[in-house]
């Protein structure tokens, strides 16, 4: 059964900050615990494919969340409209990319997304996320329990 919201990280953990996708997924299942079974499913990936469209079928709401350079710290969030951009024949897309392929597959609007961009600073190769940026998730988690509320 699709669960009716799902939140959706990615980066890379292998390149300090750009972990933080992933992790907010891992720390946001943590905190919910027993609470999001049936309600909340949670994915997360390197980046996102065209495939990821069909993640979006059958949800109530969606929140995409990634590290960020250039968004304010701690976080900022916005919703996602579709759109076609230079990632929509790529291998890694946008979320408005995604979304755009959602309706041209399903016909019809996607799901209200929501974009979550966590303030990182540093993506160095081999280097685990800065203090600074686990601050940013940490605030980013506190956001999301009332997102998913």
């Amino acid at each position: 059964m699709t669960a009716p919201l799902l939140v959706f990280g990615w980066g890379n953990a292998s390149r300090g900050d750009d972990a933080l996708g992933p992790l907010f997924v891992e720390h946001l299942r943590g905190r919910l615990g027993a609470s999001a079974e049936g309600r909340v499913d949670f994915l997360d990936d390197y980046q996102l494919q065209v495939e990821h469209a069909l993640d979006l079928v059958g949800r109530e709401r969606v929140l995409f969340v990634d590290a960020s350079l250039s968004c304010a710290a701690p976080f900022e969030a916005a919703r996602i409209e579709p759109r076609r951009d230079r990632t929509f024949t790529t291998h890694a897309m946008s979320p408005a990319a995604v979304l755009q392929v959602y309706g041209q597959l399903q016909a019809g609007e996607p799901p209200p997304c929501t974009l979550l961009a966590i303030r990182g600073e540093r993506f160095v190769l081999g280097e685990p996320p800065g203090a600074a940026a686990l601050r940013h998730l940490d605030a980013a988690l506190g956001w999301a329990l009332d997102w998913v509320r």
